[in-house]
């Protein structure tokens, strides 16, 4: 069978085959009408480090899927908008400040100072740095949106800001990206030394399924559990460690194209994205429809959420990004304006924003308006 790339054709300005550059308006046609193009039609070249790594099928799709699932929705509704208009008066600013301050003190009340206190000073320094709380966020909103509530969600929502946060202390290590400056901090094997950043990553990422297990109340354990499993399956190696693998892997390699650099993205960072909205609607008791159609939500805005961090790294110094800026270029890593050039990928960034909230039709529009405002947010963020 063969494969296809998640990269809309109209992101493709020149054909080395030929030097024709393609009608963006027939390609993308061509992909509305769900027409397949295999990965062998694109210039680009593909390294054979992908094949190693068994897919993470749940989270892998491809741009010929989504314009299918997209068809099938709007024979459903024919008349419904492809884009849905934000409600006037949804104060986002203010629900993400509300629902981020109740995360904070989860997360503070959660990882309390006890002995040894280095090993929860380090755990704690990284937890507690600030952050968008993007993830814990998503998980609560999926839930309030299928029926839960904020208590419901929130161990779980602590526990996926646990799961990043270990995964920004590892992936700053000099082994790893080898970064100084996290969230506007000294990162923390800066502060805390390599052997302690290690370990205080791995200690969040056990207590993060403590959590959820020990502290989520009034929901059934057949749920509890299928949300653990979710997760575990997100972080494991076959979701963030296997983008973790291949994007080392890949640094420095002139043969990397886009269907590589979109497994990279999609694992290292879609997929705990994906995981959050997941759980979320798991524990909120949402049926098997609305979860898959939550889960291919997710799946749009966590690639949107890495092109878009791609665009930031290239055009915002590290003094507005609040890590080290320029640092993929340096590094020689593939990235979506690499590949695609800056317009492209902003077009690109756009297509997944419109795709990401089309899975949202037919939900309660007001309830739906926070994951709609978080979209909107990813793809338009300045940090």
């Amino acid at each position: 069978m063969a494969a296809f790339a998640l990269i809309p054709q109209s992101c493709f300005i020149f054909n080395p085959a030929n030097g024709s550059k393609p009608s963006i308006c027939s390609m993308f046609n061509q992909l509305r009408r769900g027409d397949a193009i295999p990965i062998s039609h694109f210039p680009q070249s593909v390294s054979p480090l992908v094949s190693s790594v068994r897919p993470f099928s749940r989270t892998c799709f491809s741009a010929t899927h989504l314009a299918k699932e997209t068809v099938k929705e709007e024979e459903k509704t024919p008349d419904a908008p492809k884009v849905l208009d934000p409600i006037s008066g949804f104060d986002f600013k203010s629900y993400m400040l509300q629902k981020a301050n109740s995360v904070n003190q989860a997360l503070d009340r959660a990882v309390s100072l006890k002995d040894p206190k280095k090993i929860h000073e380090a755990m704690r320094y990284s937890l507690l740095a600030g952050g968008k709380r993007v993830r814990p966020v998503l998980c609560v909103a999926s839930c309030e949106l299928v029926g839960g509530d904020e208590a419901t969600a929130m161990p779980a929502a602590c526990a996926i800001e646990m799961i990043h946060t270990m995964s920004l202390i590892h992936d700053d290590l000099p082994c790893m990206d080898n970064d100084d400056l996290r969230r506007g901090k000294p990162t923390n094997h800066k502060v805390f030394g390599e052997d302690v950043a290690v370990l205080a990553g791995d200690a969040l990422l056990a207590f993060a399924f403590e959590h959820i297990a020990a502290a989520t109340v009034g929901v059934p354990p057949a749920r509890i559990l299928r949300a653990i499993s979710e997760l575990a399956k997100a972080v494991g190696s076959e979701g963030l460690v296997a983008g973790q693998v291949v994007d080392l892997s890949s640094e420095g390699l002139q043969d990397v194209g886009l269907e590589q650099l979109e497994f990279i993205h999609v694992h290292k960072t879609a997929v705990l994205l994906e995981g959050s909205v997941v759980v979320g609607a798991i524990l909120g008791g949402g049926s098997d429809e609305e979860v898959e159609r939550l889960r291919k939500f997710a799946r749009c805005i966590g690639l949107l959420f890495q092109v878009v961090d791609d665009i930031l790294d290239v055009t915002k110094s590290s003094q507005e990004l609040g890590k080290t800026a320029g640092k993929d270029l340096v590094a020689d890593k593939v990235t979506y304006p690499k590949l695609l050039g800056l317009e492209k990928s902003r077009e690109f960034a756009e297509e997944l924003n419109k795709q990401a909230k089309e899975q949202l039709l037919g939900f309660d529009l007001e309830k739906a308006m926070p994951l709609i405002s978080l979209a909107n947010y990813i793809a338009y963020r300045q940090n």
